[in-house]
């Protein structure tokens, strides 16, 4: 026969066992006779008892305490940031994408298909040194770049082009050339332009009621034009001036000085008779090499008297 079990509990941690077991009547009775009568049943404890109690009730309390004290921080950190079924603190997660209201700062890279800012207000960057701009093709290779800088603003690319809403191209700049497509160019530096080289235009004018001057001073000035180069001041003064020549040439044509009045003030004047009253009028006497001079009007021509002048 297997033993049968009483148990009779004494606390929640701990409990005894009554064991009766039942023998053979030979063997029950020579039990009888060799045990006293007054012998209870054996009692068996099983369980946890002193210093190994506290401890685990320590443990529990101690675990109840953690579990609290994590809940209220995460209940504290979802209240700080904000969190939200349609997002966390100023960053919102809408149908079109994220949208983020307020001021904000990016540690990292920002990888984004479009950026832009609500209907009816500015989009600001801004940073401490530089913002850049890359535009990459699928090997992540650099095509464009854009670096805004506290010195300078750099721009990186095969062509650079500006044009108005309607697209009318204003400025374009390339390897090959340099294209401004508005009406006038006006530069209002007080050193006026500076070109190195060669400049090709159909107009050069000044703004109204302002000088325009055409000036190289160290090297010469050269103005070509295979139809012809028209200088004209319609309301002001027309000024050439030169250190040492200013020639005016034309090969096949003529060179031609219209105008009601033409004076030469500084012509050399050739040699005069002291004798009779000196005239106020002269002629106009050209040397073989080209040289004007001034010669006293006679009855006749006195431009040989005066060759002395063309030597």
């Amino acid at each position: 026969m297997l033993p049968k079990f009483l148990c009779r509990f004494c606390c929640p941690l701990s409990f005894t066992f009554i064991a009766h077991r039942k023998m053979p009547q030979e063997q029950y009775t020579h039990h009888r006779s060799t045990m006293p009568s007054s012998e209870g049943p054996q009692v068996y404890k099983v369980g946890i008892y002193g210093w190994r109690k506290r401890c685990l009730y320590f443990f529990v309390l101690l675990l109840m305490i953690l579990i609290l004290v994590n809940l209220a921080m995460t209940i504290w950190i979802l209240k700080v940031m904000n969190f939200t079924i349609d997002g966390m603190g100023n960053l919102r997660i809408t149908e079109e994408g994220l949208k983020l209201e307020g001021v904000s700062e990016f540690l990292q890279p920002l990888y984004a298909k479009e950026i832009q800012s609500r209907p009816g207000n500015a989009l600001y960057f801004k940073s401490a040194r530089n913002v850049t701009v890359n535009i990459l093709n699928d090997q992540t290779k650099v095509l464009t770049q854009l670096i805004t800088g506290p010195k300078a603003i750099e721009a990186y690319g095969k062509k650079f082009e500006v044009k108005t809403v309607s697209g009318k191209l204003l400025f374009s700049a390339d390897n090959n050339e340099v294209v401004v497509g508005a009406e006038r160019l006006r530069v209002l530096g007080a050193e006026g332009t500076v070109f190195p080289k060669s400049i090709e235009t159909p107009n050069v004018r000044a703004d109204p009621f302002k000088e325009l001057r055409l000036e190289s001073p160290t090297r010469s000035l050269v103005m070509e034009a295979p139809k012809g180069v028209e200088i004209n001041a319609e309301a002001g003064n027309m000024e050439a001036t030169c250190r040492t020549e200013l020639r005016l040439e034309s090969k096949d044509g003529e060179i031609k000085l219209d105008a009601a009045k033409i004076k030469l003030p500084r012509l050399p004047h050739g040699s005069y008779t002291p004798t009779g009253t000196r005239q106020k009028v002269f002629e106009i006497c050209v040397c073989a090499n080209g040289r004007l001079f001034l010669s006293q009007a006679g009855t006749g021509s006195t431009c040989q008297i005066n060759t002395s002048v063309c030597l």
